[in-house]
């Protein structure tokens, strides 16, 4: 075989841990799709092939795949996060069983690369640093290797436009693109800064306006998310990359509804707010991680501290953007029990779809080497869950200041009071009197596969499915009476709330049964934090 013939690569998108905050498993199904978001890494890399290679890809968590995709295979791509490695060491053994060299790569292969070490290659790293010395090696006749791109000197500039043309469309609820990779800040626990820097690389406004017209001609219309760490981490570029990104928009008939990540601080930046809102952006998940003061210190979160967050995420609805969140409960300085500052303040901020886990420390982050010097940290940490549930939802893997027992009871109370029927629908029902969505368009483009079920179709089955779900109702009525946008976007939390309501009571059982396990110990009752700390967060 001439080894610099052209190749046939099938990438293997490797399922997801079965269940998770993030599956949102049966709102796919009322929405009528298969899986939330597509693989936007895979695809990218796709792109940086040589032009005569053939690539397939297949999204386990979407479709089978069989011995016909192997035999036609010369080389096996696949890799992901960390709720993906259990699959994806299958994947690799799958792989090498049936004669077909594997590649891994993608962040949990760069993080722990000692787990994956019996694929034929691990490409480490940024691809675009990488991945012409392994394409290289291949046509040079190499069947393995390691290949690891320096860090933090990707040139993003040079990232060509993702192969949309590999991806089913109607598979996913919404798409992906990239602006920018990196973020500012040093939380201790996060693992984003350890992968692409602290200082946040930027596509140019061109090409980022080469990837929304190629998705545009490619007849897409609908949820468009930006997957950066932090969006707004590079506020110079930002400013001169969103007005034209509205221009675009309008000039286009507002083909994406758009959503990101971002710092809290984006809140004090009002021109942001404007020019997300007239971007058409409706969605932006906040890490907030704690209502403590003490404690954002202690992980080093200090842009969440010197302010009132309630606040802050209100200044974003009133931009017209809803806000998910993150919070995390098992940090060693949390003191005092945390359950009640926590639903408290989720509670205030108005925020329906609050993800909140276990402190896990992931593979290669600050948290994680802190806690190996001090003998802490467990053996198996860098090793995911194959049995349900998340990594946070699995955590805590290390052993904790505060007694497991009372970090576990805190978690249990804060699920079970934030995701009761009544009280989500309170906080939806808050949250579209403070929303203003007089910048952004209210209709859906016509071809959003969000628009193909109705808004109280999707209502009356979320109801009748949910046990005490008659709240749910109320709010949806409530909404519509306001208007027809500010229902919509109710629908949207409602269906979220189809996986959410199920999942929690499922992570409580969970935690039931670990709380069983453990040998019984003294708990002493902890005195409530201090409400002014709680509501300011000075």
């Amino acid at each position: 075989m001439n080894v610099a013939s052209p190749c046939n690569v099938l990438m293997l998108y490797p399922l997801f841990t079965a269940e998770s905050f993030w599956s949102f498993g049966e709102s796919c199904k009322l929405m009528g799709v298969r899986r939330p978001a597509a693989p936007l890494g895979l695809i990218t890399v796709a792109a940086m092939l040589p032009k005569d290679w053939t690539v397939r890809l297949i999204d386990c968590n979407t479709q089978p795949f069989g011995d016909d995709d192997l035999a036609w295979a010369d080389v096996v791509f696949t890799g992901g996060m960390l709720p993906q490695q259990a699959d994806t060491l299958r994947l690799i053994d799958m792989c090498r069983a049936a004669g077909k060299p594997v590649v891994v790569g993608g962040p949990d292969p760069t993080s722990s690369p000692h787990i994956y070490e019996r694929a034929d290659f691990e490409v480490l790293g940024e691809a675009e640093g990488v991945i012409d010395e392994f394409i290289a090696a291949w046509e040079s006749g190499k069947r393995s290797g390691v290949f690891t791109a320096p860090k933090f000197q990707a040139d993003v500039t040079t990232t060509p436009v993702p192969r949309f043309d590999l991806l089913k469309f109607e598979d996913y609820l919404y798409l992906g693109v990239q602006y920018s990779r990196g973020c500012p800040f040093t939380c201790e626990f996060c693992d984003i800064i350890e992968l692409y820097g602290r200082v946040p690389r930027t596509k140019t406004t061109e090409q980022m306006f080469v990837e929304l017209e190629t998705l545009y001609n490619m007849g897409y219309r609908g949820h468009l998310d930006f997957v950066d760490d932090n969006f707004i981490g590079n506020k110079k570029s930002l400013r001169q990359f969103l007005p034209k990104l509205a221009e675009w928009q309008r000039a286009h008939g507002y083909p994406f509804e758009l959503s990101t990540e971002a710092s809290v601080n984006l809140a004090d930046d009002p021109e942001l707010l404007d020019l997300m809102g007239a971007a058409n952006f409706f969605a932006i998940f906040v890490g907030i991680e704690s209502p403590d003061p003490a404690t954002l210190v202690a992980m080093r979160k200090k842009q969440n501290t010197r302010r009132n967050i309630a606040e802050s995420i209100h200044k974003i609805y009133g931009a017209g953007m809803l806000v998910t969140a993150g919070f995390i409960v098992g940090f060693d300085s949390e003191k005092v029990a945390m359950a009640d500052a926590m639903v408290d303040f989720i509670e205030e901020a108005a925020i329906p779809v609050a993800m909140v886990g276990l402190l896990y420390a992931l593979p290669n982050t600050q948290l994680t080497r802190r806690l190996a010097k001090e003998g802490r940290l467990h053996a198996d940490h860098d090793l995911a869950s194959t049995t349900g549930g998340d990594q946070c939802t699995g955590g805590i893997n290390f052993d904790p200041v505060r007694p497991l027992r009372d970090i576990l009871m805190d978690y249990k109370t804060v699920l079970e009071r934030v995701y009761s029927p009544a009280a989500y629908a309170g906080r939806i029902d808050k949250l579209m009197m403070l929303l203003d969505r007089s910048r952004q368009r209210h209709e859906l483009a016509e071809g959003d596969i969000r628009a193909r079920v109705g808004a109280m179709e999707t209502v009356h089955r979320v109801v009748t499915a949910i046990p005490n779900g008659r709240p749910l109702w109320q709010t949806f009525m409530n909404c519509a009476k306001r208007d027809t946008s500010s229902a919509r976007i109710a629908v949207q939390m409602i269906a979220a709330y189809a996986h959410l309501g199920p999942f929690s009571r499922k992570v409580i059982d969970a935690i039931d049964a670990r709380l069983a396990a453990l040998d019984d110990e003294t708990v002493i009752p902890a005195p409530p934090i201090d409400a002014t700390a709680v509501r300011y967060l000075a």
